[in-house]
């Protein structure tokens, strides 16, 4: 509802005479802008609202094709801000990049034949990309026929409402012996899809019926080098700009405007190659910092330039550095594969710090996670691991049958677990106790589309509003698992 209080102002006159923090809003016949929040759509009025706390209403028709997008999803979706709901899950490792669900009220116990299937899809394509999900759409990347598509479901059928190509998948500049198709998870921000294909192709999308937007390539416009196992980032949105890392001598971070695909900045002292983790967001000393991690090291650039901002050595990186690292304020922990370990930086304006570096985490590429001072995730040769951030002691492991190697995601008290070999699906109390676990079931079948290759169960689970959601290459799973 618009509130009575609404003041109705021109579009011209709001957009010449206000200067405003909150979102960017464009005139399509001018493109001057104005900045303020979303409230909401009535009688095709846009309400928005003033840092002051003024309230004013645009008409929808004068607003850009991106705006009108992003009111149509958030009206749709019952989003009453620009920014996602707590009840959405807007891309990899959720809003905060932590891999935490905001759900609650779920079963701490499963059945013996498991929590209830609800839908199962069965055309995902092929690829690893977990699930996005904005108000009652799921959204995630797959590859059909050797094209790339963002496919977007109704998140509570499980029926698909439209895909969109966002480049090739022809199964050749990367290492295909693991399965082709996309990596990353898209990302969702005011009505617009952001995805990157295996061979480095980023796409911008409508979030309502998956228009294209714009399309820049990694190699082709940045000089970067598609990686042995093909691009796997997932790109980070921080308000008007889309942070990626195509890698190479030119910078290895790039910013770009989030309407247009216009570079903004690159970080020009970082020259290294692209690996496979995600950009991280730290506020530290006083600097917004993106941090990366990559073969040999850890770098911070500044938000606003991508000045490099601080490098750590990363020594232990070898064959491929994966995990996204995880941030507890100004701290920074880091873990990868191959023997290498897990190290917490101390982070500052300029400068990182080296707390503590082990063994006791070497996670290939399942994910860490921290929950009350204690990572969780499974440490290559160790299984299921518990660590504490402050010491990087190991508090337990656990480790045999289905309880090797896998993913790890954290929703209301508990960690939902995957073994990537069998493809169970098993939960466990996040505590530092010991490990104790609820329940586990194996997913319903197997992907035929992993037979020939070397990959695994690998697509990271994720639970919101009282389900959880699985994947297996083309097969996509919901379960209930809210408490009754």
């Amino acid at each position: 509802m618009i509130p009575n209080r609404t003041i109705l102002v021109t579009l011209t006159a709001a957009l010449l005479t206000m200067s405003l923090e909150g979102r960017t809003w464009t005139d399509a016949a001018t493109g001057r802008t104005i900045e303020a929040d979303f409230l909401g759509l009535q009688d095709g009025k846009v309400a928005l609202k003033r840092v002051d706390g003024q309230e004013f209403e645009l008409p929808l028709a004068k607003l850009s094709a991106a705006d009108q997008d992003f009111v149509r999803e958030q009206a749709a979706s019952g989003v009453s801000t620009g920014q996602a709901s707590e009840d959405s899950w807007p891309g990899w490792r959720g809003p905060n990049r932590d891999d935490l669900s905001p759900a609650t009220g779920l079963l701490k116990s499963w059945p013996k034949e498991g929590p209830e299937l609800l839908w199962t899809f069965e055309d995902g394509g092929k690829g690893y990309s977990s699930p996005a999900i904005v108000g009652d759409r799921l959204y995630f990347t797959g590859s059909r026929d050797g094209k790339a598509l963002v496919i977007c479901l109704d998140a509570s059928s499980g029926k698909e409402l439209w895909n969109a190509p966002i480049g090739d998948d022809p199964e050749d500049g990367y290492n295909t012996k693991w399965g082709s198709g996309p990596r990353g998870a898209p990302t969702i921000s005011d009505g617009l899809v952001f995805a990157i294909t295996a061979n480095g192709e980023l796409a911008c999308l409508s979030a309502t019926d998956g228009k294209l937007r714009w399309r820049r390539n990694f190699v082709d416009d940045f000089g970067g080098k598609v990686p042995s196992w093909g691009y796997a980032e997932s790109p980070l949105v921080d308000g008007d700009k889309v942070i990626v890392t195509p890698g190479g001598k030119d910078g290895a971070i790039a910013a770009l405007d989030k309407s247009t695909g216009k570079e903004l900045w690159r970080s020009k002292d970082l020259h290294d190659d692209a690996q496979y983790a995600s950009i991280v967001v730290v506020e530290a000393g006083g600097k917004r910092q993106y941090v990366q991690l990559f073969m040999k090291n850890v770098a911070g650039v500044d938000s606003e330039t991508g000045e490099l901002l601080w490098e750590a050595p990363w020594n232990d990186g070898r064959t491929a550095v994966i995990p996204t690292p995880v941030v507890n304020g100004d701290q920074v922990y880091i873990t990868s594969g191959y023997g290498a370990g897990s190290m917490l930086l101390q982070v500052t304006a300029d400068s990182a710090k080296e707390l503590w570096k082990n063994k006791v985490m070497k996670n290939h590429h399942g994910g860490v996670l921290l929950v009350d001072g204690h990572l969780y995730g499974f440490s290559d040769g160790g299984g299921l691991t518990c660590q504490s951030l402050e010491t990087g002691e190991r508090v337990w492991n656990e480790k045999g049958q289905g309880i090797q190697k896998g993913t790890v995601h954290y929703a209301d008290g508990m960690l939902y677990c995957i073994d990537e070999h069998e493809g169970s699906v098993f939960l466990v109390e996040a505590s530092p106790k010991a490990y104790k676990e609820h329940g586990r079931f194996p997913m319903p079948r197997e992907t035929k589309l992993r037979e020939g290759t070397q990959g695994k169960v690998w697509t990271h689970p994720v639970v919101l509003n009282g389900r959880l959601y699985l994947r297996d290459q083309d097969l996509l799973f919901c379960y209930d698992v809210g408490a009754r």
